[in-house]
């Protein structure tokens, strides 16, 4: 994965771009007067864990703190952000100093994951929060749908009986409609809580169909309960 975007588009203010691809041992340099990014770093690092648990937490309603520290931590880690920072071509933009240079600095998987921050928190204080979230999002979508894909497994259906069964209810699901072919069917199916019909989902079986039914009600109940205590 490799963007044709330049990052001058999510950074306008060029002098932050370039401190986010300065490092110290550059910055440090006698007869140098520059700024290196491990402010930026500091910055960026918060901004990326709070837009990953963000994602997290919405998408995975049914998953304990346990669940989602384990998962932000596999995403926002070192060998992640290096591959995120290859993907924007950080390394040969990099203002190493002399020493760095010569061991090989712009291919350090640490230089380029804090490279990645920094250039995050550049991101945030030119462009805004919102900016900065769709750039983390954007940057990370590799390591976010890996880890989609990996729950892919999941027995939603028992998540959701176990979050209804706190509240009393109970959940029953009912094949409204099939589609298509024989050998390339369709089925669309209902869940209701109590009797009462809550949404469809549709999947190229009965259990698909059904598992997406109970993962897009969860997420709707919780987010609803959300609201209420907020």
């Amino acid at each position: 994965m490799a963007f044709d975007r330049p990052l001058e588009e999510f950074i306008h203010d060029a002098a932050l771009l370039r401190q986010a691809l300065t490092h110290s041992s550059y910055a440090n340099e006698g007869y140098r007067k520059e700024i290196h990014n491990e402010r930026l770093e500091f910055l960026g690092d918060a901004v990326l864990q709070l837009v990953v648990t963000e994602w997290l937490y919405r998408q995975n309603p049914a998953w304990s703190e346990g669940q989602l520290s384990q998962a932000r931590a596999a995403i926002v880690c070192e060998e992640t952000l290096a591959e995120a920072a290859v993907s924007w071509n950080l390394g040969p933009r990099l203002l190493l100093g002399r020493g760095e240079e010569r061991s090989g600095g712009r291919y350090k998987p640490s230089l380029l994951a804090d490279a990645m921050e920094a250039v995050i928190g550049a991101v945030y204080l030119s462009e805004g929060f919102d900016v900065a979230r769709q750039f983390v999002l954007e940057t990370m979508a590799f390591a976010l749908n890996s880890l989609e894909g990996r729950e892919a497994g999941r027995d939603h259906k028992t998540a959701l009986n176990e979050w209804l069964r706190r509240h009393g209810w109970e959940a029953q699901y009912q094949v409204v409609g099939s589609y298509g072919p024989d050998h390339a069917k369709t089925f669309e199916v209902e869940v209701a809580v109590n009797g009462e019909p809550k949404l469809r989902a549709i999947g190229r079986s009965k259990k698909e169909a059904e598992q997406q039914a109970a993962r897009q009600l969860l997420r709707q109940l919780v987010e609803q309960e959300s609201q209420t205590q907020s």
